[in-house]
C-alpha cells in the first residue's frame, strides 16, 4: 500500500506522526463503452449547448443551477475566498462512547500507521481506546477540505473513518411504518423461533461476490478463447490529417477570394482529372522510345 497522507494525530500535549492508507479498495470490473464493430473507444467532445462549439479545458468553469435554471458561474477567485485548510493534524475533538456513533454516519475508511519514532504513543491511545470502549471524534482536512471523522481500532490498528454531515442522512419518513398493526402472540412467537434457526455469527468468509467472479471468469475465457481486438489509433490519426487538409484548404480559398481570384475546382474532381490524364501520359512516354529505337535501326 502508499501512503496517501501524512500528519499527526493531535490529543492534549501528544502528537502522533502516523501516515494513512485506504483500507478499502473497489473490485468491481470496470468496463468502457467501444464501437461494437472494431472495438474502438468511444469518446466524447466538450460541446456549449448555447453556441454548439467544442470547449477548451481552460474555458471550463464551476456552475451553479438555481431552482429558476438561472447559472451561477463560480471563479477560482471566488473558492478561494472559502473557509478551506490544508493542516496535516488530526486533532482530537473528544473521545466519546461507541455506542453514541450513528453506523450511518460513517463512510470512509483509512489505516493510520505510526511513524518509527511514534510508536509507543500510538500504542498508548490504541489501548486507551480499547480499554475504556470509546472512539475519538477528530477534525481533519483531507484535500483542503475539513471534514469530521472518528478514530477506533481495528484488529490492533487505528482506523480513521470519515463521517457525514448529519444534514445528509435523510429522514426515512414513511407513513405506512407508523400505521398501528400489532403482531398477534402466535406471529411473534413464530417470528423468534426464525430468528433462533438463523442465527449464528458472522463470518466474513461464508459470503462471496458471485457477480464479480463469474464476470472475471467470462472476461478470462473470452482473452484465452482469442476473442480480443486490438483497436488501432489510424482511424483517429487519418481523420485529423483530413480535418487539416480540410482546414488548410479553406485557408487557401479564403485567401484567393480576398485577392479576387477564381475558387479552385473541388479536389475529387481534379483528382479524378489527374488520375485520367496519368494513362496517357504514360502512353506518350512509352511511343518515345520507339521512336528513337525506329531511328536507330535506319
Amino acid at each position: 500500500m502508499r501512503a496517501i497522507w501524512k500528519g499527526a494525530v493531535s490529543f492534549g500535549l501528544v502528537n502522533v506522526p502516523v501516515r494513512l492508507y485506504s483500507a478499502t479498495e473497489n473490485h468491481d470490473v470496470q468496463f468502457r463503452q467501444v464501437h461494437r464493430e472494431d472495438g474502438g473507444r468511444i469518446k466524447y467532445k466538450r460541446i456549449c449547448s448555447m453556441d454548439g462549439e467544442e470547449v477548451a479545458y481552460d474555458d471550463i468553469a464551476k456552475g451553479y443551477e438555481t431552482e429558476d435554471g438561472d447559472m451561477v458561474i463560480l471563479t477560482d477567485e471566488d473558492f478561494k475566498d472559502l473557509p478551506s485548510k490544508s493542516s496535516k493534524e488530526i486533532n482530537v475533538e473528544k473521545f466519546v462512547p461507541a455506542d453514541q456513533i450513528d453506523p450511518m454516519l460513517l463512510d470512509k475508511s483509512y489505516y493510520l500507521e505510526p511513524d518509527k519514532t511514534a510508536t509507543k504513543p500510538y500504542i498508548l491511545l490504541r489501548e486507551a481506546l480499547e480499554s475504556e470502549g470509546r472512539m475519538a471524534v477528530v477534525t481533519v482536512s483531507i484535500r483542503t477540505r475539513m471534514t469530521m471523522a472518528v478514530l477506533r481500532v481495528r484488529d490492533g490498528v487505528i482506523v480513521m473513518q470519515t463521517m457525514l454531515w448529519p444534514d445528509e442522512i435523510r429522514a426515512a419518513d414513511f407513513a405506512s411504518v407508523d400505521e398501528a398493526a400489532e403482531a398477534t402472540d402466535k406471529e411473534m412467537a413464530m417470528a423468534k423461533l426464525l430468528i433462533e434457526q438463523l442465527a449464528g455469527d458472522y463470518d466474513a468468509d461464508d459470503y462471496e461476490d458471485d457477480y464479480a467472479t463469474a464476470l472475471q471468469a467470462l472476461v478470462k475465457a473470452k482473452v484465452e478463447g482469442g476473442e480480443v481486438q486490438a483497436p488501432t489509433v489510424e482511424a483517429e490519426e487519418s481523420g485529423e490529417v483530413v480535418d487539416l487538409l480540410a482546414a488548410l484548404a479553406k485557408s487557401v480559398e479564403k485567401a484567393k477570394a480576398s485577392r479576387g481570384e477564381a475558387p479552385s475546382k473541388p479536389a475529387a474532381k481534379a483528382e479524378t482529372k489527374a488520375s485520367a490524364d496519368k494513362p496517357a501520359k504514360k502512353a506518350a512516354a512509352k511511343k518515345a522510345p520507339a521512336k528513337k529505337s525506329s531511328k536507330k535501326a535506319s
